[in-house]
């Protein structure tokens, strides 16, 4: 195992059971607080395509920005994901009930639903990006399969990495192909990302 796999291996470790034993009234109050900086940003008030995700157990949920949007008549669009290729497309819905539990148990869009084309679909989009940590120049640690990276490359949108505040790290080991995001959003509110 290469040096930087290994360092990426332990901090996934300590942050995955350090949110796995977060209180769960705590959980809560932290992810409403994170929705609520979400949908009062100026990107999400803008835009006319909204990249989510289903949140796992562990994870920061975000429904409440997908039913904000869906309230305001803005398109959302939810991942599949290739396990073979290792790659993913956004698939938009109408309603969060079109989301299905896949064979790991990770809800996602119905394969026959339109797909978001980020190079036909020309309206503003903003996606929102989950991580175990992030770095303060926006680089994050998700699970290591590298979805995101390789979707986030081709995509021009506003990139927002979803995060707990003491989740951030002053950097993280990164590889070439890992990608950035440009906004950090907390529970404590937003932070521009940047190499400083």
């Amino acid at each position: 195992m290469n040096m930087i796999r290994k360092q990426k291996d332990d901090i996934r470790a300590e942050y995955a059971a350090k949110r796995a034993a977060m209180d769960r009234a705590e959980k809560e109050r932290r992810d409403s607080a994170i929705c609520r900086a979400a949908v009062s940003l100026v990107s999400f008030r803008y835009a006319e395509y909204v990249l989510l995700y289903a949140a796992l157990e562990n994870e920061i949920d975000i429904t409440k920005i997908a039913e904000e949007a869906l309230a305001r008549g803005k398109k959302i669009a939810f991942p599949r994901c290739d396990k073979e290729t290792h790659t993913m497309r956004y698939h938009l819905v109408t309603s969060l009930d079109e989301l299905k539990p896949d064979a790991y148990n990770i809800n996602e869009p119905p394969a026959d639903n339109p797909i978001y084309d980020p190079q036909k679909d020309l309206g503003s989009a903003v996606c929102f990006v989950p991580g175990l940590v992030y770095d303060k120049a926006g680089y994050r640690l998700g699970y290591g399969k590298g979805f995101y990276d390789r979707y986030l490359s081709g995509f021009s949108g506003c990139t927002l990495g979803v995060v707990y505040s003491d989740y951030i790290l002053p950097t993280v080991p990164r590889g070439r192909y890992d990608v950035s995001v440009n906004i950090l959003l907390t529970e404590k509110g937003v932070k521009m990302t940047g190499e400083n």
